[in-house]
């Protein structure tokens, strides 16, 4: 449980005269109470009251689970066949009598579950608590960036099980299989988002699929992975050659990889979201790529895989120590190939530090 950002999300909700904070999402329910959880269409809260103690809400069969975990207060479970709105409203009522202003995540909260509350109480249901709770996040502990350099050590396993899994007909959904096969059997339970392992031209897609597509010769491979290490996620990505590259394919790694040492060596406090982003763009646009790089620079990233801010033109959220976010410029041309380099890093007094430590540099596997 993170007592202190529990006490300060509290302080936040005197300023704002917010009686209780309804958490929804399942990040955000882990950043606060140390319960990891994917309820998928089943109810997971966390309920945070000004004054008196908090409690989840989960599944029945959860209760077991995180009565376990590092949450030291109360835990009320629902049979799935319960109606857990019912509940809800009699725990919440029970507990905390009349509920003036309710805080809710209204970038996580469906519609469903907000008419739910809304037809139970004659609330202000106008507070939202997300941009509390994304300042919150934004600077780490040093026990949360130890733990992201774990995190990210892991990654850097990943990369070298996959790195080494790359052969002559070896198909994309083979290697992603091989990289989370051994990952499991040394002890982490979950990626952080679904493995991406893309060969030749599907590179192309950004966010493409990994699928049945096999390896050739000359071929470019790029890999996006990441684990959940002890609640928090790690996100890196390297791209690499089977056997010898075109010379084409070698300057477009070399760009980008020049956009992203760039953009890293930029970093320090008092540079902007938003100029980081140019630095790595301006470097591939000047050569006549900018129309390929069709995404932001980068995200946060903590207890999610994507955290608030958003390294992106036109943001101008200042860099601060303690900040962690990704770096991952790339040059994506449909059909032909696709490149991204990235590495999380948090931010120093005078600079960053990656959590990833694999080389950028252009690998040729033969």
């Amino acid at each position: 449980m993170n007592q202190t950002k529990l006490q300060e999300l509290r302080h936040w909700m005197t300023q704002q005269e917010t009686d209780l904070v309804y958490v929804s999402d399942p990040g955000h329910i882990a950043y606060f109470s140390g319960y990891t959880s994917e309820p998928h269409e089943r109810v997971l809260a966390l309920f945070i009251p000004l004054k008196k103690d908090p409690f989840l809400f989960t599944p029945a069969l959860e209760v077991e689970d995180a009565q376990n975990s590092d949450w030291p207060f109360d835990v009320v479970g629902y049979l799935d066949s319960e109606d857990p709105w019912q509940k809800i409203t009699a725990e919440l009522t029970s507990r905390y009598g009349t509920i003036q202003r309710f805080g809710l995540e209204k970038n996580s909260l469906t519609v469903d579950r907000f008419e739910k509350l809304r037809n139970a109480f004659s609330s202000d249901f106008s507070v939202d608590v997300t941009p509390a709770i994304q300042r919150l996040q934004l600077l780490k502990t040093k026990e949360e960036i130890h733990t992201l350099l774990e995190a990210g050590d892991w990654a850097d396993v990943a990369f070298e099980i996959g790195f080494g899994a790359i052969k002559e007909g070896a198909a994309e959904q083979e290697i992603v299989a091989e990289i989370e096969y051994q990952l499991k059997r040394r002890g982490v339970s979950a990626m952080s988002f679904d493995t991406i392992v893309l060969t030749g031209k599907n590179a192309a897609s950004p966010h493409g699929n990994p699928g049945n597509t096999k390896i050739q010769p000359h071929d470019l491979v790029l890999f996006d992975l990441g684990v959940i290490w002890k609640g928090y996620c790690s996100d890196a990505t390297r791209t690499v050659a089977f056997k010898e590259p075109t010379a084409f394919q070698k300057e477009i790694h070399h760009l980008v990889l020049e956009a992203q040492l760039a953009a890293q060596a930029a970093v320090k406090p008092s540079i902007t979201a938003g100029e980081l982003d140019a630095v790595a763009r301006n470097v591939i646009t000047q050569a006549g790529y900018g129309e390929y790089f069709n995404h932001r620079l980068g995200h946060g990233i903590g207890t999610t895989v994507h955290e608030y801010p958003s390294l992106v033109e036109g943001n101008d959220l200042v860099i601060e120590e303690g900040m962690c976010f990704s770096l991952e410029p790339g040059i994506y041309l449909p059909n032909q190939v696709g490149v991204r380099i990235e590495d999380c890093v948090y931010v120093t007094a005078d600079g960053c530090q990656p959590f990833t430590k694999t080389s950028k540099e252009l690998l040729i596997i033969d």
